[in-house]
């Protein structure tokens, strides 16, 4: 197959481009050339920045005078990507395969696990912005055929990449486990959580490419084991060999104290996320193989080897939100302790 992949050196990307040069296709990557590549010999690369939207679908014409098989979009964040994308790809695809997010959901799912039915209900910008793409290139579905098919991922990690926590992607969270540190779990540890590994996900977007039932479908491609906070800094910890030392603070105040490294937290942690991927199984070859403590041990070797650990000694932080949580922690019960009888 002749494959174009709008990205190809990201996290997930990187693993589809690599799983498809390994089956024989022939493997296209456009984006701006800006990001160390990991992607195997052999791709082929056109370099150009898809928000000059005019010049993207001018070259895009261009390279595909001969057709694409498939085209994958991992890099569509905003409404003017699908709707260029759209008019870049309109009957010169047989396929358009666009990355989407469980954040197109947000808040509170009306069943669990969601199927890919729940209502778009995004609370953050991202998205937000990511519903309004599926709905556009739904609609060009609809309306003319245009061969799109929608896949959401939830907190997809691996080789490549760092590993999720309360207060982001730090990867001075690991150090902290490693060495026995007290960590910060928000809430009370017991929301469910679906994690998957780069290399499960990559092959549900190489089975969307295959099967033409997948045309005018949304798929979840998410972890099949769902598992609470405190099971999730468990298995983190017994991958690098260190302790859960977990301490429970209140999202609310997480959210206030660190709005930025705590964004996540706040939009999606704090509800339950499991996720019904049956859809993906049957119509993508989707297939969760890799175990969470499996695939943590993976990406920390890989981030070990390549010095992207982060001393937690140098990041005050953590550390500083610890010590005054305890400290207010003691006032309030020695102030309010006997009263509640």
């Amino acid at each position: 197959m002749r494959i174009l992949i709008l990205g190809g050196t990201g996290l997930i990307s990187t693993s589809i481009t690599r799983k498809l040069v390994e089956r024989g296709d022939s493997v296209t990557v456009f984006n701006r050339g800006q990001r160390e590549s990991r992607v195997p010999k052999g791709v082929e690369f056109i370099t150009g920045d898809r928000k000059e939207y005019a010049a993207f679908e001018e070259r895009m014409a261009i390279e595909s005078r001969d057709g694409w098989d498939g085209v994958i979009d991992m890099i569509g964040f905003v409404p003017q990507d699908a709707e260029s994308a759209i008019r870049a790809f309109r009957g010169r695809t047989k396929r358009f395969v666009f990355c989407s997010t469980v954040c197109v959901y947000n808040g509170r799912m009306t069943k669990m696990p969601a199927t890919d039915d729940e209502p778009l209900n995004p609370i953050s910008d991202y998205g937000k912005n990511k519903a309004i793409c599926e709905n556009l290139l739904m609609t060009a579905h609809l309306e003319d055929g245009f061969p799109a098919t929608i896949l959401r991922p939830s907190h997809t990690y691996g080789e490549g990449g760092a590993i999720i926590h309360s207060l982001g992607w730090t990867t001075t969270f690991l150090d902290r486990v490693r060495k026995g540190k007290k960590i910060i779990v928000h809430g009370d540890g017991k929301t469910l959580w679906a994690s998957c590994h780069i290399d499960d996900v990559a092959s549900a977007f190489i089975g969307a490419l295959d099967n033409p039932a997948a045309i005018g479908q949304s798929y979840h491609v998410t972890g099949d084991a769902p598992q609470t906070w405190d099971e999730y800094a468990a298995g983190v910890a017994e991958a690098v060999g260190g302790s859960e030392n977990i301490v429970h603070i209140p999202t609310d105040l997480l959210a206030k104290l660190a709005p930025k490294r705590a964004a996540f937290t706040a939009h999606e942690f704090q509800y339950n996320r499991a996720f019904d991927n049956s859809k993906a199984r049957r119509d993508l070859g989707f297939a969760y193989t890799i175990p969470w403590v499996e695939g943590v041990r993976r990406t920390v070797a890989w981030l070990n080897s390549n010095g992207k650990i982060l001393n937690s000694d140098d990041d005050p932080f953590d550390d500083c939100v610890l010590a005054t949580w305890e400290r207010m922690s003691e006032s309030m019960l020695a102030e309010c302790g006997q009263l509640g009888g």
